[in-house]
Formats: structure tokens, C-alpha cells, sequence
């Protein structure tokens, strides 16, 4: 179990899905609070959550407010860079470009496009942590 987590957390950062930040966020995890990461990754998923909605609603709205999408996807994309969610802010970052040269078809696509890397990361980031648990469980066991 423990090389099936290894295994796991090598592949986010091989794929490109996270970067040094989360490396960060390991070295503040401790045997005090083990899940530490678990739970930073939980309230982003559940801020990251109101902002996507917020998105939707200013992208359905005409005419397009650009500079507040460009507001809230900046948010959007603080969150993720605390967390080391590469792809996701990378797909943030179009985002932003597309509002800046008012291009709704560009931000709409790209929109989804984050979603779909958001929705991504969250699956293989909570298949990472359930094994992660398992080999926890095992360890304090001993």
C-alpha cells in the first residue's frame, strides 16, 4: 500500500497536476496533524466550489463583465496556487487573458476547461488520500 502511494502522489506531480507548493503544505504536515494537507485540500474544494458558481452567473449575465470575472477568477486562482494545483491554474491563467482582450467564446471554453481540470485533480487527489489513510492506518498499527 505504501509504493501504491507513492505511486499516487509521483503521478500528480509527474502529470503536471501539481507543483512545489504542495510539497510545501507536506512539510507542515506533522505527526501532531497528519491529515493536515487533506484538510487544506478540503477547504479548497469547498471555497473553489462558490467561486465556480459565481463564474457561472457573471459568464450567463450580458453584457459580460470582464473585469469582474477577471476578479473572481484571480481568487479562483490564489486558491489553487496555495494548494500547488499546476493545470489548474494554468487553465486560470487563459482564463484571465480571454478577459482581458474581451473574448466571451475564449472564456466560456476555457471556463470549462477549468472546471474539467478542477473536477480532475479533485478524483485523483481523493484517491490519493484514501490510500494515504490506509497506509496511516497501517503505520500507527504497528
Amino acid at each position: 500500500m505504501e509504493r501504491q502511494a507513492a505511486y499516487l502522489r509521483n503521478a500528480l506531480f509527474d502529470q503536471g497536476y501539481l507543483d512545489e507548493q504542495f510539497l510545501q503544505l507536506e512539510d507542515l504536515q506533522d505527526q501532531a496533524n497528519p491529515h493536515f494537507v487533506e484538510e487544506v485540500v478540503k477547504l479548497f474544494y469547498t471555497d473553489s466550489v462558490r467561486l465556480i458558481q459565481s463564474i457561472e452567473l457573471t459568464l450567463k449575465n450580458t453584457p459580460r463583465d470582464f473585469e469582474k470575472l477577471d476578479k473572481i477568477m484571480h481568487q479562483f486562482k490564489g486558491s489553487t496556487t496555495s494548494i500547488g494545483a499546476k493545470k489548474v491554474k494554468k487553465e486560470c491563467t487563459q482564463f484571465q487573458e480571454y478577459c482581458n482582450v474581451g473574448n466571451v467564446e475564449g472564456c466560456i471554453r476555457e471556463f470549462q476547461e477549468v472546471k474539467q481540470e478542477h473536477a480532475a485533480l479533485k478524483r485523483k487527489l481523493e484517491n490519493y488520500f484514501q490510500v494515504f489513510h490506509v497506509v496511516h492506518l497501517a503505520r500507527e498499527a504497528r
